[in-house]
């Protein structure tokens, strides 16, 4: 019996276990009805009178220290599950973050191109980094022309045909013009650069939705019709609009095109500067130097374009009077917009 329990002291104080079910195992071993430490017990009922003292003092210690093992056995493996258990409890729901709100030029180019979609126009886009040929030679601005002078670009590479970033969206319309089946009738959303000072009423970055439709027998009024049907789309049914003369290289004729106030609605308010009118594009019948630059016979097709800046739209709408404001994600500012999303 003596070798036994040695045997059994050895055996507990080696005795390592990684998993609940191998701890479990163990005891049962040990401690079970049929364990090791049992059968001695049993086995105690024979022991010599003179002999059961040193005996069953010894498998009372065997008993107890295979408990105590198996109890530390179970806090150890307790504390490495905790130790590399997540400091939060997985099952709790999750805090709650609030929804932010979609930034005002979105909203409005969105609206923009929604109008012209109902209209039958199909949306374009092109890149923003372009070469000369497709942002001015192809829209009537020969090399040497003073009308380049309009637009201060920044340009990439010098050379024969330099790259520069665009400085209008009227380049997807030339790609559309080379590459598209007539008749043509896009918007070319996007964003645009030009080399200004940045202040209330400029930036050197913004965004453009340009217009073009390209058929047989495309006048002047179906152009007026289609930019009063967007006005009205966009400010309100009672909106009206006006035409002034205008120069644009690749439009003859040209005009700006103003909207009435819908703040005072003619009347004359600080918006509109006491005139009653806000102009929102530029528009005109597209020249035919442009479209035989891309393959379109003149003599056969006709068409109109149009150009407004997405910013100037959303600072109508919303009466903005720091172009400044949609640039720097303030979000006290950006929070204004949150009912449109």
């Amino acid at each position: 019996m003596r070798e036994r329990i040695e045997a059994i002291l050895a055996e507990i104080n080696d005795l390592k276990c990684r998993k609940e079910q191998e701890i479990e195992e163990a005891r049962v071993r040990l401690l079970g009805k049929k364990g090791e430490v049992t059968k001695l017990f049993e086995e105690f009922r024979s022991v010599a009178p003179e002999l059961k003292k040193e005996f069953g003092k010894s498998l009372n210690e065997l008993k107890n220290l295979a408990s105590a093992k198996i109890e530390e056995l179970r806090n150890a493996l307790e504390n490495s599950a905790e130790a590399s258990a997540p400091s939060f409890d997985l099952t709790k729901p999750g805090d709650s973050y609030p929804l932010g709100s979609r930034h005002p030029v979105s909203i409005v180019r969105e609206e923009i191109v929604a109008i012209f979609r109902k209209l039958g126009y199909d949306v374009a886009e092109g890149p923003e980094v372009e070469d000369d040929w497709h942002v001015f030679e192809a829209l009537n601005f020969p090399p040497e022309h003073p009308a380049r002078e309009m637009q201060d670009t920044f340009f990439v590479t010098s050379g024969e045909n330099p790259i520069l970033l665009r400085t209008h969206t009227s380049s997807v319309q030339v790609r559309a013009m080379e590459t598209m089946p007539l008749p043509i009738r896009i918007v070319c959303p996007g964003r645009v650069f030009r080399n200004e000072a940045i202040s209330a009423r400029a930036h050197c970055i913004f965004h453009q939705v340009e217009g073009l439709y390209i058929d047989e027998n495309v006048t002047f009024a179906d152009m007026k019709q289609a930019i009063l049907l967007f006005a009205r789309e966009m400010f309100g049914s009672e909106t009206r609009i006006r035409m002034r003369p205008s120069y644009f290289p690749f439009t003859e004729p040209s005009a700006e095109v103003d909207v009435s106030c819908n703040i005072c609605h003619g009347k004359g308010c600080n918006i509109c500067k006491g005139t009653g009118w806000l102009e929102i594009l530029g528009c005109g019948m597209v020249d035919p130097n442009v479209l035989e630059a891309s393959g379109i016979d003149s003599k056969k097709y006709s068409g109109f374009a149009f150009g407004m800046g997405v910013e100037r739209i959303a600072m109508l709408k919303w009466q903005v009077k720091d172009l400044r404001n949609y640039f720097e994600n303030d979000l006290r500012f950006l929070k204004e917009f949150e009912t449109n999303i």
